[in-house]
């Protein structure tokens, strides 16, 4: 079966984001790339660039969680955004309640996790760093949509 693997595109701070993210679910990171890396006289980096990352992998589960700094040449990100969440189904209460917890901090709130009419257990947050998420755990699923 194939997997999704969602992608998020940062203003500079994907170094950060990440080693937040892998302080909550825990791993080492599969990749990490910076644009200094590709610099070549076809690819020339700018010099407040070349440490800014071009591509980060951070595996979770069976899945992996991508990210990169977006170049200042192509524009920023709308850190407002909100056409897109990264949903995750746990494993169970503690495990919704671990990373509902861990991911938040920092951010906000939208909907507490709790009991609801349309998941079991089920919350929703936007991250300190603008990323919003959504948390579920169903015991009719085990973790899986």
């Amino acid at each position: 079966m194939a997997l999704i693997n969602p992608h998020i595109n940062f203003n500079g701070n994907a170094e950060e984001a990440f080693n937040f993210y892998k302080s909550v679910f825990g791993g080492e990171f599969a990749k990490i790339m910076r644009f200094k890396d590709l610099a070549s006289t076809e690819f020339p980096v700018a010099e407040n660039e070349a440490n800014k990352l071009m591509h980060i992998a951070l595996p979770i589960g069976k899945n992996i969680l991508m990210g990169n700094d977006v170049p200042e040449s192509m524009g920023s990100v709308n850190e407002n955004e909100n056409r897109s969440k990264i949903a995750i189904s746990a494993e169970s209460r503690e495990e919704a309640d671990k990373l509902f917890s861990g991911l938040s901090a920092g951010g906000n709130i939208e909907v507490p996790i709790g009991d609801s009419p349309w998941a079991s257990y089920f919350g929703m947050f936007r991250d300190k760093f603008g990323i919003e998420w959504m948390v579920d755990f169903d015991p009719k699923y085990n973790g899986k949509v």
